[in-house]
């Protein structure tokens, strides 16, 4: 077993690490309740005549409650982020296979499968950039050109435009009897299946959760942390302000990780997929599949 994944060493870094981490997201919030824990402290400790302290009980039952609702808010915030690492892993695949019987199947031309190969590249960079928003394409035209990423670019949807160029370069094989018309349709059900994927991905971006769950919830933890010095004050007295603060801190990381995840594709949110690499990796495998492909057989298309 090797350093890096030593348990007791992954342990501590990840209980102390910063990045990646939700504290300094919440901390200003956490800080927020811990004085107003203070506050009340202090101003119990001002004023013996009135006793500011409450039952605990009803607190009990509504942290159970709260932490709950922040449990299934999570869940289903790890749900979609999920589905979107299995809708990139298609992606991936879908990519290999496409690349795989075209290489295989198709014209021994070296200008044909490497400009295959580009454009397929580019579905997945592509992708990326439409599902963040962006019209930017960078490694677009380092892969295909400037002025065929500038067209791109222009496209209503992205992924489509693209697909349809990679759509083109397959039937061009096929009418130049230069490829297996059997393999065409693999290679045209592995196209489809990439705009299926980028569709699930869409679908994800455009339906968050609904902002009344949201609403509701952060209303919820405010009323519970705002009101729980006053239960915590007859039973650990000077502590309540440390007390609240050990209560908060999970309470508002839950509730800020149900809402990173809920977008897996934006690079902002702590629980972003890491699409960055995903895309550079297709890249660099289909690429390098271009390279080691052997040539095709030649001869003309199996009827």
């Amino acid at each position: 077993m090797t350093h890096a994944h030593r348990p007791r060493d992954t342990f501590w870094a990840e209980a102390f690490a910063i990045h990646g981490s939700v504290a300094p997201v919440v901390a200003y919030n956490t800080l927020l309740f811990t004085l107003l824990a203070l506050l009340v402290y202090l101003l119990d400790e001002a004023t013996h005549w009135i006793n500011l302290g409450v039952a605990v009980a009803p607190y009990e039952v509504a942290g159970a409650a709260l932490g709950l609702v922040l449990v299934l808010r999570t869940n289903a915030g790890y749900d979609r982020w999920w589905e979107g690492r299995r809708l990139w892993g298609g992606i991936v695949n879908q990519s290999r296979t496409l690349a795989t019987s075209a290489l295989s199947y198709g014209p021994d031309d070296p200008r044909w499968r490497d400009e295959l190969v580009r454009w397929l590249a580019s579905y997945a960079h592509v992708s990326r950039h439409t599902l963040r928003g962006e019209r930017d394409l960078p490694s677009v035209a380092a892969l295909i050109g400037p002025e065929a990423a500038a067209r791109i670019a222009a496209a209503r949807h992205m992924p489509t435009a693209v697909s349809l160029e990679i759509a083109a370069l397959l039937r061009a094989g096929v009418e130049r009897g230069e490829a297996h018309s059997l393999a065409f349709l693999p290679a045209e059900e592995a196209r489809n299946q990439l705009l299926d994927h980028i569709g699930g991905c869409e679908r994800i971006t455009k339906s968050p959760l609904p902002r009344v769950y949201g609403v509701e919830i952060r209303r919820s933890i405010f009323l519970f942390l705002a009101t729980l010095p006053f239960a915590l004050l007859p039973r650990v007295q000077w502590l309540t302000p440390f007390a609240t603060l050990l209560i908060a801190y999970p309470i508002l990381a839950l509730d800020q990780i149900g809402v990173s995840l809920q977008n897996p594709f934006d690079p902002d949110d702590l629980g972003a997929l890491p699409l960055d690499e995903i895309c550079a990796s297709i890249e660099a495998e289909l690429l390098a599949l271009s390279a080691a492909a052997p040539s095709a057989p030649r001869g003309g298309p199996i009827s």
